[in-house]
């Protein structure tokens, strides 16, 4: 991804563009504007000018973009090809949902292992990952130079986890538990709400 400071709304909207783009006939015209991608998505076509603008320079006026172009300049910009190792912690209904889920390999994420605490499930494997002792998480994440952790613990392990992530060298956690957490220095979160996220959708409804 890159480096300069990018508004995180752009940063959330980019893979929508990016899945539209991927979604395309192959045999339609092999250009596209902001303007249609914005008309086909439902959004402001000025703010998908600026999001097109930030992720690739090769759109020109009364042209458009070619598609490949703009595909691959937004891959790249996310950095979908610098693959990302990653762990998730909590193998429960939430963690095998994320484990099962194959969308991660097209973002450049692939999980590696999964954690947890349960005797009951360590040993077990999902989707070709084996679920591992919790007490393993930090020296594991250093000896695999892991970047990303993928908190699914409940709210009350979830810091601990937290710690034991930032302490094994990990440097971004998305964290799926309905807690704030102590961020730990060099250390980037994404919190995932799904309740809120949930209710914040319904509000737009009423």
């Amino acid at each position: 991804m890159q480096s300069r400071a990018v508004p995180m709304r752009t940063l959330e909207r980019l893979p929508l563009y990016l899945n539209f783009l991927r979604s395309l006939p192959t045999d339609r015209a092999s250009n596209i504007s902001a303007t249609a991608v914005a008309e086909a998505l439902g959004l402001n076509d000025v703010q998908v000018r600026k999001d097109l603008a930030l992720a690739s320079g090769g759109g020109k006026p009364k042209i458009g973009y070619v598609t490949e172009h703009l595909i691959r300049d937004i891959e790249q910009f996310l950095g979908y090809d610098d693959s990302d190792s990653a762990v998730i912690v909590g193998a429960g209904n939430l963690g095998r949902a994320l484990l099962s889920y194959e969308g991660f390999s097209g973002c450049g994420l692939r999980i590696v292992a999964a954690f947890d605490t349960d005797d009951k499930v360590i040993g077990k494997t999902v989707k070709g990952r084996q679920v591992l002792p919790a007490s393993k998480l930090a020296d594991l994440c250093k000896r695999l130079r892991i970047r990303t952790g993928i908190i699914a613990v409940p709210e009350t392990e979830a810091q601990k986890v937290c710690d034991a992530l930032a302490s094994g060298g990990v440097s971004a956690i998305w964290n799926f538990a309905p807690v704030h957490l102590a961020k730990p220095e060099g250390v980037a979160i994404k919190n995932e709400n799904l309740a809120c996220s949930l209710l914040c959708f319904l509000s737009t409804l009423r």
